[in-house]
This record gives structure tokens, C-alpha cells and sequence, in this order.
């Protein structure tokens, strides 16, 4: 079939030409428009439910909203786990799926579920609502508003009703959510004095103002052949006009909502949140993105939208959107790996034109280069792949290996050609035959070394969970650029040789460079065979002492990101008031600006409504985006640690805002570790955390080290008498609906100013609920319409209770989070485990789980020995298929542990951590370095089989392979340069492990290989010198 391929193309030689301008065009096109992001689609199906249960307290919201819809989930098709955390009247729970879960199904089994649980909510309890469909990486935007003049009021009316519909319109966004600034409402504000004096009883005031603000319908009327729509119109927008309103009539004149309450237009409290833009109060505004969108596209809407609409804003409205934009690190990462992947050609090319020394021949193998990218491009769309980091790495890392085909068809096409040129006349063949002979006869090695490298890649397709989603795109780039370029190598490859190297050239000799090579390395080789048993010796010593630096190295899952971006957590004492809050946020942000590299930040105190990042208000979250220039982000990190610091009071957490979300996707914290301690009592597994704190504080590499805030706050209870509401004829619904209206107010109508609704709230004026004192001096109404001190008939005391609950698969747990800086991961958390396991005794029924990114690490490393095992198999069944030799398949496969030697010195003298990405590139660098040792053993069997000695086919054959090998390891190698020393840059970290591995592999092995593998072959002959095993 291969042969086929070949005269096909040879015999259609315009057909091929005119199919790869086709492709050309073609793949430059779909490159263009193709989906770009920052990674693959890392989401694991996650359904977000969140409910308002207004003013409950969190023990109330667990037991009432949160349990019930955990336990409605937990059991459910597909469900892997459910956590949820229930704060002051909010509870969100996340109900996530198997990996490869369908979203909208996992969607609609949580809908039908919810619809049983929430029968059983009260009346105070909202619905529960899914939060919208987004990804782990959704968070696109960050547009930040602030003003000179603009009150808040007014900056989050124009937020909510200007900026936030026009955004939400944009296709492809999710969900905008704003907080700070004031949020504005009509206001009727009872004065318990004026209700007293006039004889009005809060019953009284809740019946004329439920619904008052709506118009009524009369129905229709027909008169004089016309249709009139008969309309009430009570709707008033005036706060004057509302407070006309008759409560009471009595015998001298009516009373007013105006004679016993002030009717105003304020602003909603409490409040859950406010935003800050460095430093200044403001909104914020989060933009979040629907799944399969492109960033960069919707982030270019985006920005046109805001544009236009800054124009209709008024003058003094600043609209900064600067803060926090996915598209800076997507632009940065794929600059960096496309200008990691243009250099990595051009050494190709270099390389190229130093040991073929001549541009025909160089233009040749380049051509393989953009052809297969753009085969790989096309391919990626049909799959519906977007380009992103890792698929461009992909290629990036396949760069060195997409030349090597073709090298070795142009390079044994040149010469055949050499050889006939050098023929009389009358003997020389048609060039064309002489192409497609010298063609034919490495088809069959060009095949089998693809499927080497091939098979060497497929453990990772054997990943799941979030590394497989993130690593297989990767594997998929690299292996159809690897068969585009086998693919261009037997058909365009041969058609460019028989345009362009079928006239005599003065450069038809061997190159200097060449000459001087083959010289030097063919007395080298004469000195090692002469001493075989001390060079083995030596390469074992070296093998053995890699083997034990392999298992002295560090362990990790990936390694740490340059995002641009820093995300940090502040929390304070839970209890303590949005003012306190908001000054401990504000010093922090001071300090983030005294950071020359960091220009501006934005900072979220507490949460927005129904934003699934539940946070209490003592917890603040602040980006800031920053630039290096001198220093590198370890050092400004270092820095940011040690100004923190001198905070008292407050936990801070330093991580960046993809990094932060993928750690919490894979254990439900914000942190590279997380230490879950699960039981009954809040307290208790508050002792226990900081017993596990204080042990593990001085473990090297631990930072900023965390015990969740699940303590007690300050709460002030009121208790019924209900001996003495009996006595006085007040009912318990009676006396629930005063506490629920005076001191947390209702919302009872709406009030609408054109499109735009606001609540209209009743509740008690803030001076009379401003103390303890004054709460007890309210008056409630009995039976017989008297009025009597609220504290006649019930207890108020202060106490305290939880400030948030959370669970997870249906038990209470508390979190001790960490993060781990200039350590590996893997020996970080071991030293906690052992440390914990000594000296922390949990009471019965209490249990430690661990959570983070070294679950996953575990987890793929495990996956990748053994499937990598059945790999090196299928490489050695290939290899025995091709060779017919059980041991000669052995020898070649000696590549893998000298290979290994160069692999595990690279990373020791480099960051001395084994991550994912470390392994995968031993793993692909076991199929790339078995390649030379084919071509040597090949050409052996061939001198041999001629009727050279054993001895000599060594000789003739390791000089005759020279440099193809030298060649194609050298563009493997150097391609790969740009990716292993730009391992700070963004879009440049997974690869740069992969690509250091690689490289230093291959430096070993083809040294190594080039006399290591003629001594084994030599030694495996030596009984007989005129014939070898076929």
C-alpha cells in the first residue's frame, strides 16, 4: 500500500502540488477561525444550587434548605459527591457529576430532584435556582466602576439596569454578577412612638401594604364600537404619594402611612457586599462565560459593548476593565509557545543546512514542518478541539520530530541520486524510478519509527479526570502532526526531490562538517570497541546512579503557572461587621499597591446575590494583576508574604485565579492542600484544626497555612414566653411575623420606574432597632389592641452560633488549607500525613480526609506505569516485527534507559520535581530515542547480509547512519530549546517539563546510543564473524 502511495504521487505530480496549496489554504483558514482558549475544557460536570433564605441563621439554613436538598441529590444517577456550605440566609450546594457526564442532563436530574425537595421549604425560603451553565476557567472579565460625584446609589443602579442587561445580551456570556455600591429601594420606615400614639398595630399595616404598588384590571369595555382596557392605576413612583395611603379610618380623620412612618427611597440592607477598585470604593462586576466560547472572541464583544456604552454613562463614571482579563494570559501563552514553535523551525532549519549544506535539500524536509501543522489544524476542527496551550504544545514539542521522515527520505534520496549521477551514461536509471526506488526502500523504517513514538504516547489517553482532559489534546496534536508528516514524507516529499534534486549540483559532496564528524567518531569508536567491557561498565554507573537520583527527586502534579495575575483571600474573624471588613480589605490593598509591579487591584468583600462563591463578609477576595520586570513572580510572591505578614488578626491566601480554581474543583478548596476534618461539633473540629496547624507550621515548603473560619459569632436570640403570649392572646404566627417585619423587614410590593423594578420593604426606622436596649422597648400589639413592651413576652439575650456550615456527602467538615512554595507537592504533604498520624488523636466518629492536587498526581502517575508498561511492549513487539529478532528488538530497546540517564540529570540540576508532565515526556521520549538505534541495527543487518564481517558492518554501518542520526536527534533536540528554557513563561509551563526530559534524553541517548548499541552488537555476534541473526 505504502508503495502506492508512493507512485501515485510521483505519477500525479501536479495533482499532489496543487493538494498542498489546497491544504494550505485551507488549514491557514480554519487556523484563523479556530476556537482559542487557554486550555481544553478542564469543567467536571458541576450543577450549582443556590437559595435565599432570608435572615436565617446558619444552623437553620443547614438544617432547613441545605440537608434537604443534599439529601434529595446524594444517591442520584451519576453523582460523585455533594458539598455545600449554608451561611447567614444563603445556602449553595454543588452537586457534582462523574467526568463525561452530559451537562444538561446532569442538569435536568438535579431539576427533578429539586422539585420534591423544595415542597418541603417554608414560606421565608426562596426557590432554589441552578446557577448558570459555565466552566471552571469562566470568569472572563472583571469591569470595575467608580465615581467622583456619581453617588453609589446611582453607580449600582446604572450597573444593574445600564451596563449589566447590555452585557448579558452579549451571546456567549453566562452571568454577569455585580456587587457594591448601594442597591436602592423604597423604603416605609414604622415608627414604633407614631404607631403607639395612633392605636396602629403592625397587622394592620402589613394588610394595606401587601401588594399595595400594583395597578388593578377592571376587565374590558365596549361603547361607541370600540375595546377599552379597563385599568386601576394605583402604581405611583413617588414616595409623597405612597405615604398617603389610609391605614386606619376613624370617626375624626383617617390615619395616613405618612402620620406613623417615614416613606423613603434609600438603600437595601444589610448588605452582603461591597467591591473596592484600588482602593476606592466602587461596583464590580464579574463576567462570567457560557461553555465552548471563545475568550478572545467574546472578550473583543465585550469590550466594543463597554465602549459604546460609555458613552451614554455620565462623565464622571470611570469604567475600568483592566482588572482582571483572561484574554491577557491566553494572548501572552500562545505568543510565547507560537514564538517557542517558530524558533524551535528555525534551529530545525539551521541544523538542516550545516549537515545537508544545501538549500534545496533543507527546503525539502522544512516543508514537512508547516504542512503537518496545518493537516493538524484541520483534523483539531473536525474534532471539534479548540487551540489552545496545550494542543500548539502539541506540536511544539513534535516540532523536531516532523522533520525527521522527511530527512531520512531526502537524505537516502540525494544519495541514490549522487550514486547514479556517478554512473557512465548508458547505465544511469530515469531519476523519477531512482526517487521512487530510494523512496521505497525507507518506507518501511519511516512507518515503524511513527508508531514507535505513537504507541510511546498512548498512556495518555489513558488519563481521566481533570489531567486527561488537560493532557489529551495534547497527545492528540502531537500524534496527528506526527502521521501528517509521515503522510507528506511518502507523497509531497519525493514529488519536491524530483523538481528540485534531479539536476547536478557542485554540492553534490558530503559536507565538510560531515567529514570531520564521521572522522572523529570513527576513531572514537575504534578506542571504545577496544575497551567495550570498561565503557558498558561506566554506562551501567551511570544508569545507576540516575536511577537512584529518579527516586530522590520530588513529586508533583503540574507544575506552578506565570498567569499574570494574583488572586489573594483575606479573611478575619467571622462576626465581625462589612465596615471592619471592608478597612482590613482596604489596608491589604495599600499594601498590594506598594508592590512596584502591581498597578491596580480589585477587591470583593463578602458576596454578590446568587454568586455561587459564597463568601461571609469577613472574607475578602482581591486580583491583582501585575507585570514583571526585574524580579520574577517567586520574588514578588516572597515579598507580597513577608508585607502581609505584619497583618494581624487576618489569614491570607496567595495563589492566582486559574490555579485557585482548579484546586478547588479537585478537592473544594482554594489551596494546593487541603486537610478536611469531618464530624458533629463545630467547635471541636475547630480544636482539632488548630492543633493541626500548630504541628504542622514548620514543615518546610508549607505557606500560607489556613484554618477555615467556622467559629462561633455573636447572635442575639428572642425567645417566646409563651406562657405570657398566651396571657396576653398573641399568637406564635403573630408574634414570628413582628420579629420577621419590625427587625428584619419584608419586602411587599415592587415599585417600577419604567423597566426598572425595585422592592418596596416595610420595617421598623434603624433608631429604634439600633441596640439591644432599644429592641426590647419595641412595642407589640395584643389581642384586645393594647400595646406592651416586646420584652413583657419574650427572652433577648446575646449568644452566638456557627458563622457558616460545611458539609460534604452529607457530614459537617472543617478545612486546614495550605499552599506549597519552593517544594515539591508530593513531599509536603507526606511530611503533614506522618506528622498528623503521630501526634493528632481524633475522637470517635471524627475522621481526616486529604484533598488536592497531589490526589491527582497519585492518581495519573499510577495510570501512566502501567499503561507505559504495556507501552514499552508494543514498542518491543513492533521492533521484533520489524527485525525478526528477539534479541536485536533487546538491543534497540537499550535506548530506554540510556535515555533515561539524560532525562533524570536534566530535571536534577533543573527544578528537581518528577511532574505529570515530566513522566509523559519520558514516556514519549522512550518511542523517539528508539529511532536511532533502528536505523543502526537496520543497516548492520544489511552489511552483514552483503558479506561483511560482523566487525566491519559495525564500522561501515555506524558511519553510514552517522548522520541521519545525528541529524534527526539534533532536530528533535534543539527544537525543543525555546520550550525548555522558557519554562517562567506564560503558556509554557506544562510544556517545558516534557521538553526538558525530552531534550536531555535524546542528548544521552544518541551519544550513548552511538556506541553503546555497536558494542552489544559486536558482543551478541562474536561467535560467529560472517553471519547475524535475521
Amino acid at each position: 500500500m505504502l508503495n502506492k502511495i508512493i507512485k501515485f504521487a510521483l505519477n500525479n505530480r501536479l495533482i499532489v502540488l496543487v493538494a498542498s496549496v489546497i491544504i494550505i489554504l485551507a488549514g491557514s483558514y480554519t487556523a484563523s477561525r479556530m476556537e482559542v482558549d487557554v486550555f481544553p475544557d478542564l469543567n467536571a460536570p458541576t450543577v450549582v444550587v443556590m437559595t435565599e433564605a432570608q435572615g436565617m441563621a446558619p444552623e437553620e439554613v443547614e438544617r432547613i434548605v441545605s440537608f434537604p436538598i443534599e439529601t434529595a441529590l446524594n444517591g442520584a444517577t451519576d453523582v460523585r459527591r455533594v458539598r455545600s456550605s449554608s451561611t447567614t440566609g444563603f445556602s449553595i450546594v454543588w452537586v457534582e457529576f462523574d467526568w463525561g457526564t452530559d451537562e444538561y442532563r446532569a442538569r435536568q436530574i438535579v431539576s427533578e430532584k429539586l422539585a420534591l425537595a423544595s415542597e418541603q421549604f417554608p414560606e421565608n425560603v426562596g426557590n432554589p435556582t441552578l446557577g448558570p451553565q459555565s466552566s471552571v476557567l469562566g470568569e472572563v472579565m472583571f469591569v470595575g466602576l467608580t465615581a467622583d460625584s456619581t453617588s453609589m446609589l446611582e453607580l449600582r443602579e446604572i450597573a444593574d439596569w445600564v451596563i449589566r442587561p447590555r452585557l448579558l445580551s452579549t451571546g456567549g456570556v453566562a452571568q454577569v454578577a455585580v456587587l457594591g455600591g448601594d442597591v436602592k429601594e423604597y423604603q416605609i420606615l414604622l415608627d414604633p412612638e407614631k404607631m403607639r400614639h395612633y392605636g396602629v398595630g403592625l397587622s394592620e399595616v402589613m394588610e394595606v401594604t401587601n401588594g399595595m404598588n400594583q395597578n388593578a384590571s377592571g376587565g374590558v369595555l365596549y361603547e361607541y364600537g370600540n375595546e377599552y382596557i379597563i385599568r386601576g392605576m394605583l402604581l405611583s413612583t413617588d414616595p409623597e404619594a405612597i405615604g398617603k395611603t389610609v391605614v386606619k379610618p376613624t370617626d375624626s380623620a383617617p390615619i395616613l402611612l405618612e402620620n406613623i412612618a417615614t416613606v423613603q427611597i434609600g438603600s437595601k440592607a444589610p448588605k452582603t457586599g461591597l467591591a473596592s477598585i484600588s482602593a476606592k470604593e466602587g461596583v464590580l462586576m464579574t463576567v462570567t462565560k457560557q461553555p465552548n466560547t471563545s475568550t478572545l472572541d467574546l472578550t473583543n464583544m465585550l469590550d466594543k459593548t463597554i465602549e459604546e456604552l460609555k458613552k451614554e454613562l455620565p462623565k464622571d463614571v470611570k469604567v475600568d476593565t483592566e482588572l482582571y482579563r483572561q484574554q491577557r494570559f491566553i494572548d501572552s501563552s500562545i505568543n510565547n509557545i507560537q514564538r517557542s514553535l517558530v524558533e524551535g523551525a528555525i534551529f530545525v532549519a539551521l541544523v538542516l543546512f550545516v549537515f545537508l549544506m544545501n538549500p534545496r535539500t533543507t527546503l525539502i524536509s522544512l516543508v514537512t514542518i508547516p504542512m503537518a501543522i496545518l493537516i493538524t489544524f484541520l483534523v483539531m476542527k473536525a474534532m471539534g478541539l479548540t487551540m489552545n496551550t496545550m494542543s500548539i504544545g502539541g506540536i511544539a514539542i513534535a516540532i523536531g520530530s516532523l522533520v525527521d521522515d522527511a530527512i531520512v527520505d531526502v537524505e537516502n534520496v540525494y544519495k541514490r541520486l549522487r550514486q547514479n549521477r556517478a554512473l557512465p551514461a548508458d547505465q544511469q536509471l530515469p531519476a523519477l524510478k531512482v526517487i521512487y526506488e530510494a523512496s521505497r526502500e525507507v518506507r518501511m523504517p519511516i512507518l515503524n519509527s511513527t508508531l514507535i513514538i505513537v504507541v510511546s504516547f498512548l498512556p495518555l489517553f489513558f488519563l481521566d479526570g481533570m489531567e486527561g482532559r488537560m493532557l489529551v489534546p495534547l497527545g492528540v496534536a502531537f500524534i496527528v502532526s506526527l502521521f501528517a508528516s509521515t503522510f507528506v514524507a511518502l507523497t509531497l516529499t519525493p514529488v519536491l526531490c524530483s523538481f528540485l534534486l534531479t539536476k547536478a549540483t557542485k554540492a553534490d559532496k558530503e559536507p565538510k562538517i560531515v567529514v570531520k564528524m564521521k572522522g572523529g567518531y570513527s576513531k572514537a569508536l575504534e578506542w571504545v570497541i577496544a575497551r567495550k567491557k570498561v565503557v558498558l561498565g561506566s554506562v551501567i554507573g551511570l544508569f545507576v546512579v540516575a536511577l537512584g537520583l529518579f527516586f530522590t527527586l520530588g513529586r508533583s502534579f503540574l507544575p506552578p503557572f506565570n498567569e499574570g495575575s494574583f488572586t489573594i483571600n483575606v479573611s478575619s474573624m467571622p462576626g465581625i461587621s462589612l465596615e471592619e471588613s471592608d478597612n482590613v480589605g482596604r489596608q491589604v490593598e495599600q499594601i498590594l499597591l506598594s508592590v512596584p509591579e502591581i498597578k491596580r487591584v480589585a477587591r470583593k468583600t463578602g458576596r454578590a446575590e446568587l454568586d455561587e462563591h459564597s463568601f461571609g463578609v469577613n472574607v475578602s477576595e482581591i486580583e491583582a494583576p501585575f507585570e514583571l520586570d526585574d524580579r520574577s513572580k517567586d520574588e514578588v510572591v516572597a515579598e507580597l508574604r513577608d508585607k502581609l505578614s505584619e497583618l494581624s488578626g487576618v489569614n491570607i491566601e496567595i495563589g492566582q485565579p486559574i490555579s485557585h480554581r482548579i484546586d478547588a474543583m479537585l478537592s473544594g478548596t482554594r489551596a494546593n492542600v487541603a486537610i478536611k476534618i469531618f464530624g458533629s461539633d463545630l467547635n471541636k473540629m475547630y480544636a482539632i484544626g488548630n492543633k493541626i496547624k500548630d504541628a504542622i507550621q514548620g514543615v518546610e515548603g508549607v505557606a500560607d497555612l489556613n484554618v477555615e473560619q467556622q467559629v462561633e459569632r455573636p447572635q442575639l436570640k428572642i425567645e417566646p414566653r409563651r406562657e405570657v403570649l398566651a396571657r396576653y392572646g398573641i399568637t406564635l404566627p403573630q408574634f414570628a411575623e413582628y420579629v420577621n417585619v419590625l427587625l428584619g423587614g419584608e419586602v411587599v410590593s415592587n415599585v417600577f420606574e419604567g423597566n426598572r423594578s425595585f422592592d418596596l420593604t416595610v420595617k421598623v426606622k434603624d433608631e429604634s432597632r439600633s441596640s439591644i436596649d432599644n429592641i426590647r422597648n419595641l412595642m407589640i400589639e395584643t389581642a384586645d389592641g393594647s400595646k406592651i413592651p416586646f420584652e413583657y413576652v419574650a427572652d433577648i439575650r446575646s449568644s452566638s452560633g456557627p458563622n457558616t456550615i460545611s458539609r460534604e456527602n452529607v457530614s459537617r467538615k472543617l478545612v486546614v488549607s495550605a499552599n506549597v512554595s519552593g517544594r515539591d507537592l508530593r513531599g509536603a504533604v507526606n511530611d503533614i500525613q506522618e506528622i498528623i498520624d503521630e501526634q493528632i488523636t481524633l475522637p470517635d466518629d471524627y475522621h481526616i480526609e486529604y484533598g488536592g492536587q497531589f490526589e491527582s498526581e497519585q492518581a495519573a502517575s499510577q495510570t501512566l506505569m502501567i499503561t507505559s508498561i504495556f507501552s514499552i511492549l508494543a514498542i518491543y513487539l513492533l521492533l521484533y516485527n520489524q527485525f525478526r529478532s528477539p534479541s536485536q528488538a533487546a538491543v534497540i530497546m537499550l535506548n530506554l534507559p540510556l535515555a533515561l540517564i539524560g532525562g533524570v540529570f536534566v530535571i536534577f540540576f533543573t527544578s528537581g520535581v518528577v511532574s505529570i508532565p515530566s513522566i509523559i515526556g519520558f514516556i514519549s521520549l522512550f518511542g523517539i530515542a528508539t529511532r536511532n538505534g533502528m536505523l543502526l541495527v537496520d543497516r548492520y543487518n544489511d552489511l552483514v547480509a552483503g558479506g561483511m564481517s560482523v566487525k566491519e558492518a559495525v564500522i561501515h554501518g555506524s558511519l553510514d547512519r552517522l548522520n541521519p542520526i545525528v541529524m534527526t536527534a539534533l532536530t528533535s533536540a534543539l527544537a525543543l530549546i525555546p520550550l525548555a528554557l522558557g519554562g517562567a513563561l506564560p503558556g509554557n509551563e506544562i510544556q517545558s517539563p516534557m521538553a526538558q526530559v525530552i531534550l536531555g534524553g535524546l542528548l544521552s541517548s544518541t551519544l550513548l546510543n552511538g556506541f553503546v548499541i555497536p558494542i552489544i552488537y559486536l558482543m551478541m555476534n562474536k561467535k560467529t564473524n560472517t553471519s547475524v541473526e535475521l
